[in-house]
């Protein structure tokens, strides 16, 4: 090709993508949360991720689980037994947890769905050696049911110093040890990077560290949980980037509360990931 027809190709691409031709597969799969868009219905919110690329449209209770499907989508991350406060480090939860969890997994699994989220719960009295051993105890019992029918169980990592005081997760070498006594493959940490970033920092190098346990990521501005482009102090184009470098396989979710025209700040969270 000589080169005033490359650069006319070049120049062409972008307008290939814009009116619907095929376009790159890209590396880094990409689902939105629910809750952030509550103002919009959940047909017009899958409707408008999928024009945008993302796959999945995730944190879904079971009531709306086969919405995204009729549009072509997955959920990424179903919700599970339970919530933040009341979760596996206490022995006393795990009853009713297993017994719901042994009820939805199977209902997660018929849809193909590859994830469901559970909470390490608040600390309230609890060491965080306890706190690991309960969550490890009550995990262990659910992991074999979990490894049959394919669905990760993904423990979120939350910050207890703006949004959920108290939480145990709060760490996310105490969320490794969790995966390490829980010892399934079907048990991993949801990295939450605004979370993380605001309890810790130093993000890349947890990821590149911690990779090996790290089965979901969710995206979020800091300060303040907004869109994740140059107004806020993390750079989502390099995090992306780091996560592929590892090889990852699975979803990257966008879970900010956009400030200004939701859809225009959800397609520039995709572009920016797009890596």
């Amino acid at each position: 090709m000589i080169r005033r027809e490359f650069l006319a190709a070049a120049a062409l691409a972008p307008l290939a993508v814009r009116f619907g031709q095929e376009k790159p597969r890209p590396r880094l799969k990409q689902s939105v949360s629910r809750w952030c868009y509550a103002r919009m219905s959940l047909d017009d919110l899958c409707e408008n991720a999928k024009r945008i690329g993302l796959g999945s449209v995730e944190l879904l209770d079971e009531k709306d689980w086969d919405v995204p499907l009729r549009h072509g989508l997955t959920c990424a991350m179903a919700n599970g037994p339970g919530g933040i406060p009341d979760g596996w480090n206490r022995v006393e939860n795990h009853a009713h947890l297993l017994a719901r969890a042994r009820v939805l997994l199977p209902r997660v699994a018929e849809r193909g769905f590859p994830n469901m989220i559970v909470f390490s719960g608040n600390r309230s009295a609890t060491t965080d050696a306890d706190g690991i051993r309960n969550c490890a105890a009550g995990l262990k019992q659910l992991a074999p049911l979990a490894e049959e029918l394919g669905v990760t169980l993904c423990m979120e990592t939350l910050n207890s110093r703006v949004d959920h005081q108290g939480y145990h997760f709060d760490r996310v070498d105490w969320g490794v040890e969790v995966c390490k006594a829980v010892a399934s493959p079907r048990f991993r940490i949801l990295f939450d990077v605004y979370h993380v970033q605001i309890m810790e920092g130093d993000v890349i190098r947890r990821i590149r560290t911690h990779k090996d346990w790290i089965g979901h990521y969710h995206t979020g501005g800091v300060p303040g949980r907004r869109e994740i482009d140059d107004t806020q102090e993390l750079n989502y184009r390099a995090i992306a980037r780091a996560i592929v470098e590892t090889g990852f396989t699975g979803w990257l979710s966008h879970e900010f509360v956009p400030a200004r025209d939701p859809m225009e700040s959800l397609a520039q969270a995709y572009a920016i990931c797009d890596v």
